[in-house]
């Protein structure tokens, strides 16, 4: 098989996860939307996501034309080559497009699938996964078009076109995509950033005033911050989630793709990354074939439904994958293979780790449950400790995937082969994401299915059957959020050892010793970086909930006959509260993430760079998963309760709970899934600057 079918398999793949996601598409618009109230819910919803995005993009936009001013100059000075630039554009552009598909998609699936659980518990999860499967598929069909159109523009320049500074052609290929990673990433870190404080701050609000102090229903209409709440979990948990897996997706590709020239794979090894994605790509799509349920309302029957999807691609992976290695590379480099067995097996078994800590159905979540006999306070102390146990096995496994990929490759006897190894384990690893990122993106359409449930006033079986989807999101987010932790940690191992290679072509020779002082000094603050950045995150968080509850407050008092059914909330004042909070906080620690890497590179050198890198990987890895796990463990002891033990909704237990999940709220689907775009991007950002960092650091 030549490189032009190569390439071409890669197109085709594209177009068939694009196609597909048409065909759910016309599918879901075809289902009922119920009732004059179920739709005017919904519109006003999508209303409000639908405008949010549009001053978001507009502000990401000046962002956007800064840089590609920033890095024209670069260009003309001759630190970069010329495509960087768009290609920054496109990676953002792409990123973007990703996250407001997804969220048309979303906003236009929940009261379809409150209407079709009105009927069945698997009608309700089929319109809810068709939702999430579009999404998945937009990403990694968006990701290979993007990809191989990218390859193939460069690959036909830089065969008659002179190459730029000490590149060959593969490295000319490699630097420019990278930067198209690069634009990705800042894209996703704003979308991720900014809508999950919008996300999180209207529900941390509307949750503590309406359910606590209210003692109303969650998602109750006569809450004025439901409607903000309801658009969050669109504007964080589908557009900011899907910008967030796309980053990591193509993250993973082009990193591989770097480290394919110093491993000596020539073009081929370029092109396996976007092969094995190709491939999972056919074996996503089938995977979703086999999602079906029965019509009990648990647990325990969704998860079976959604892993049986999952484990059926991972298995094609897994055999498919063979003769990809075999026919691209050669049985001589068949140890390749192995390492993206390694890959997918490691991010399978951080998807069973998250799924134990955060499931009620298992005894982590539900001592946390019981632990609310005791008052908020020990909610919180059992959900800490419970997040910080669970990073036991992602450590260890992503520890074993790293050792195992690099050897199983070849590192013993090759050292860039090992490294090459590392970088296809992560690719391995989201090789699925087509079908993992559907059972995630599935839970918000389901969140906002009950609400509209709720606020339709729709009968009490409808609200269990979307309460049962709701559950098991919480777990199937986590684990996304899993699977993307893990593999930025690989990635982001792949990406330091490719500014390590930029930096050899640029004719540095480091000096890497950890007794080096500039080494220590930027190991201290990368691993002070999460953390910082974590708390901008959350002091945003509780800033726009600040707020929220304020608002809420002024309402129950001012409006007479709200408490009673009798007059309407005013929604549109939480939504603007909301909007402008979140456009407002997201960007500081949006800019302190692109701008930190450089600024240490000019102060100490690129030595301390190396340093600050490995260590925001490090403490980044480990945080992220303590907090997506605490998170998604508080909201299901949450549910838990609600579900009719230890009291039930309205008992003590049940309002400590709901404190423990405002906490868990930010750490889950803020702070933590943002920190896997942080490390991968200070990583991208160090290698398109490295040129210039080089040639004007202080600190020579």
């Amino acid at each position: 098989m030549n490189d032009y079918m190569l390439v071409l398999f890669t197109f085709l793949s594209s177009t068939l996860a694009l196609g597909f996601s048409g065909y759910l598409t016309v599918f879901i618009l075809r289902q009922n939307e119920g009732n004059q109230t179920m739709r005017e819910i919904a519109a006003a919803v999508r209303v409000g996501a639908t405008a949010y995005l549009k001053r978001q993009y507009s502000v990401i936009g000046i962002f956007f034309a800064v840089v590609f001013v920033i890095l024209t100059f670069l260009v003309f000075r001759g630190y970069l080559v010329v495509f960087v630039p768009f290609a920054f554009l496109s990676g953002g552009f792409f990123s973007g497009l990703c996250g407001f598909i997804g969220m048309a998609i979303a906003t236009r699936s929940s009261s379809r699938t409150a209407q079709a659980a009105r009927e069945s518990l698997n009608s309700g999860l089929r319109v809810a996964f068709a939702s999430g499967t579009v999404m998945g598929l937009v990403v990694v069909g968006l990701g290979l078009l993007d990809l191989s159109i990218w390859y193939t523009i460069l690959n036909w320049y830089y065969s008659s076109h002179a190459l730029p500074h000490n590149l060959d052609k593969i490295g000319a290929i490699t630097s420019t995509m990278l930067t198209f990673g690069m634009g990705a990433s800042s894209l996703a870190l704003f979308a991720r950033v900014g809508g999950g404080i919008y996300t999180k701050g209207a529900d941390v609000g509307a949750d503590l005033v309406g359910k606590i102090e209210a003692g109303i229903p969650e998602d109750d209409p006569r809450n004025p911050a439901v409607i903000a709440d309801n658009v969050g979990d669109n504007v964080g948990d589908v557009a900011g989630m899907g910008a967030d897996l796309y980053e990591s997706y193509v993250g993973s590709i082009v990193a591989t793709m770097a480290l394919a020239s110093a491993a000596g794979l020539g073009l081929r090894g370029i092109t396996v990354p976007m092969l094995m994605a190709a491939l999972g790509v056919v074996a996503s799509v089938i995977g979703t074939l086999f999602v079906r349920s029965g019509e009990e309302a648990s647990q325990d029957v969704l998860l079976k439904a959604l892993r049986k999807g999952v484990f059926v691609s991972a298995g094609i992976i897994a055999i498919a994958g063979f003769f990809l290695v075999k026919f691209t590379l050669g049985m001589e480099k068949i140890g390749i293979y192995w390492s993206i067995i390694a890959g997918l097996l490691s991010g399978i078994l951080i998807g069973l780790s998250t799924e134990f800590f955060t499931s009620h159905k298992y005894r982590p979540t539900r001592n946390i449950a019981e632990s609310a006999n005791t008052g908020p306070a020990t909610v919180i102390i059992s959900g800490m400790a419970t997040g910080m146990l669970s990073t036991v096995v992602p450590v260890l496994v992503v520890g074993g995937a790293i050792l195992a990929s690099f050897y199983l490759a070849g590192g013993a006897a090759n050292y860039s082969h090992g490294l090459y190894g590392i970088g296809i384990a992560a690719v391995g690893m989201l090789s699925t994401l087509g079908i993992t990122l559907a059972t995630d993106a599935y839970g918000p359409v389901a969140d906002n299915a009950g609400g509209n449930a709720e606020m339709s006033k729709l009968g009490p079986e409808v609200r269990k059957r979307t309460d049962a989807l709701d559950a098991l999101g919480n777990t199937t987010a986590a684990t996304g959020k899993g699977f993307a932790i893990g593999s930025a940690a690989l990635t982001a191992l792949a990406l330091i050892v490719a500014y390590r290679d930029e930096l050899k072509i640029l004719g540095k020779q480091l000096e890497l010793s950890l007794i080096n002082p500039r080494v220590l000094v930027g190991l201290f603050i990368g691993g002070m970086m999460p953390f910082m950045f974590s708390s901008l995150t959350m002091r945003a968080v509780a800033k726009v909930a600040e707020k929220i509850v304020k608002e809420v407050r002024r309402q129950f008092k001012e409006i007479q006959g709200l408490m009673e059914g009798k007059a309407k909330a005013d929604y549109a004042e939480c939504v603007k509260i909301a909007t402008a909070g979140a456009q407002k906080e997201m960007i500081l620690p949006s800019l302190i993430a692109l701008i930190c890497p450089v600024a240490v590179g000019l102060l100490l050198g690129v030595e301390a760079v190396v340093g600050l890198l490995t260590g925001a990987t490090v403490c980044g890895f480990v945080l992220a998963v303590m907090m997506a796990n605490s998170g998604g463990a508080w909201d299901n002891a949450k549910k838990y309760i609600e579900e009719g033990n230890l009291g039930g909704k309205g008992s003590f237990a049940h309002k400590a709970s709901v404190v423990g999940d405002t906490v868990g709220d930010p750490f889950k689907d803020t702070s933590g899934p943002s920190l896997n775009i942080l490390i991968k991007l200070m990583s991208m950002v160090s290698i398109v600057f490295a040129s210039f960092v080089l040639s004007n650091t202080i600190f020579k």
